[in-house]
C-alpha cells in the first residue's frame, strides 16, 4: 500500500547504520493506547531514498519473498540496532520525527516483533547531528 501523506511523531528513535546509511527507527500509535502498533523506519542519510531499504531487504532475503516477508526483514534490522544495539549510532526515549510523503506501507498478518504496521519512506529525525546522519564505511554493499 502506498504512504499518500506524510506523517508527524514523536516517540522513541533509534537511529543505526545498515551497508553504509544511517536510518531511523520510530513508532507510531494509531489510538489513545499508545502501544506503538506502527514501526516507522527509514534512511536518514541526505541523498539516499526510501527504496533503498527495499532494495536492501530483496538482495538479502529470499528471491521468492513477498511484501510482507521483506517488511519483516526491515523490522527484524531495525528491532535489531534498539534492542541489541547492532549498528546503533544514537537512542532517544522521545525525540520528534517526520515520514515525508510517499514511502510503502505494510500491514502484518499477525503481530510481529510487537508491530501490526511497517511505514517506510523518507524520514527526518529532530535534533541529529551531521556526523549521525553522514554516509559510513562499509565492506558490504547491496
Amino acid at each position: 500500500m502506498a504512504a499518500d501523506e506524510g506523517l508527524t511523531g514523536s516517540s522513541r528513535v533509534t537511529v543505526f547504520a545498515m551497508f553504509g546509511v544511517a536510518f531511523g527507527y520510530a513508532t507510531h500509535h494509531l489510538d489513545a493506547r499508545r502501544v506503538g502498533d506502527v514501526a516507522v523506519v527509514g534512511p536518514l542519510t541526505p541523498g539516499v531514498e526510501w527504496g533503498l531499504l527495499w532494495q536492501m531487504a530483496r538482495n538479502c532475503g529470499r528471491a521468492t519473498a513477498g511484501e510482507a516477508e521483506l517488511a519483516r526483514w526491515v523490522l527484524t534490522q531495525a528491532t535489531r540496532a534498539f534492542v541489541c544495539g547492532s549498528g546503533r549510532i544514537a537512542q532517544f526515549p522521545e525525540q520528534g520525527w517526520k515520514l515525508e510523503p510517499g514511502g510503502k506501507r505494510v500491514r502484518f498478518d499477525s503481530t510481529y516483533a510487537n508491530r501490526d504496521q511497517l511505514w517506510t519512506g523518507n524520514l527526518t529525525v529532530e535534533g541529529l547531528a551531521p556526523d549521525q546522519v553522514a554516509q559510513r564505511p562499509t565492506i558490504y554493499t547491496v
